[in-house]
């Protein structure tokens, strides 16, 4: 089974142009790509169900993520290491389309999944040796 970003390994460029080309996120958190000529592509709705149904787009949900993440006692699977970069990804377009106190939420989730992520990858350096 191909990981995440294996499967938009050879379309970074057309994901480039997804959040080039603004992304409509409503009240129920489902994130549509706003120019119909892209949201029309084949690989838009691959980007939709990544989007969709894979990461978490709620405050709550990703302070949950990271909750788990900043206590996981070793190594992430590679496809909960994909999710959670792609949760960044998320988070900070949030967090550039926010302001106020929403702004600060954004970027604190951010901060936190960016924390996790350091740590899961500098896990193996930071065992004792027996």
């Amino acid at each position: 089974m191909e990981s995440l970003l294996e499967k938009i390994n050879s379309c970074v460029l057309i994901l480039y142009q997804f959040l080039l080309a603004e992304l409509d996120i409503d009240k129920g958190q489902r994130i549509s790509i706003k120019d119909e000529e892209l949201a029309s592509l084949r690989k838009a709705a691959e980007f939709d169900t990544i989007c969709n149904e894979i990461i978490p787009k709620s405050i709550t949900e990703i302070r949950r993520l990271s909750s788990r993440l900043s206590s996981y006692p070793r190594v992430l699977k590679k496809e909960d290491f994909e999710r959670t970069v792609l949760t960044m990804v998320y988070t900070a377009y949030r967090a550039a389309q926010s302001q106020g106190h929403q702004k600060d939420t954004w970027a604190e989730s951010f901060v936190n999944l960016y924390k996790a992520l350091k740590n899961d990858l500098m896990l193996p350096y930071n065992k004792q040796p027996s």
